[in-house]
């Protein structure tokens, strides 16, 4: 699998934010996320950050952004904590997840049972981006 700063699209990263469990690139309409190995990642020790700032920096609740998870290292999520997300009034208008292993699409799937927004896979990293942008054009035409 391709981290996202060896692609063509890096160059199109509006921001980088930089995390001890991960790293997060900020793009027009998407974000692409690549959680570090053997995290546990929850609302409590890790989104609840990453959405603030992300809040704070796009200024919206995340309504019109899509976010890319390139599951390029295995980690863990606390798939009951998108209802903490949701909950806390965020909300997201895609969400894609890339990963090419097998474990990880059943993991995907068990995680689809608690993610309200639009959500597709991917084998490729390229394809979710593609995608994104294809989501964002048609919020722009429809306003």
């Amino acid at each position: 699998m391709q981290l996202f700063r060896d692609t063509i699209y890096y160059k199109e990263a509006i921001q980088v934010l930089n995390y001890p469990f991960g790293t997060f690139y900020l793009c027009d309409g998407f974000i692409v996320g690549e959680v570090k190995e053997d995290t546990v990642f929850s609302w409590d020790m890790h989104a609840k950050q990453v959405v603030a700032e992300l809040s704070d920096l796009y200024g919206c609740n995340g309504k019109n952004l899509t976010y890319i998870s390139n599951r390029v290292e295995s980690y863990s999520i606390k798939p009951a904590d998108w209802l903490k997300f949701y909950n806390s009034g965020f909300s997201l208008k895609g969400y894609a997840v890339v990963n090419a292993r097998r474990k990880g699409v059943k993991k995907v799937i068990f995680e689809k049972l608690f993610v309200n927004s639009r959500l597709k896979t991917f084998n490729c990293l390229e394809g979710a981006i593609e995608w994104a942008k294809e989501n964002q054009e048609s919020t722009v035409s429809v306003a």
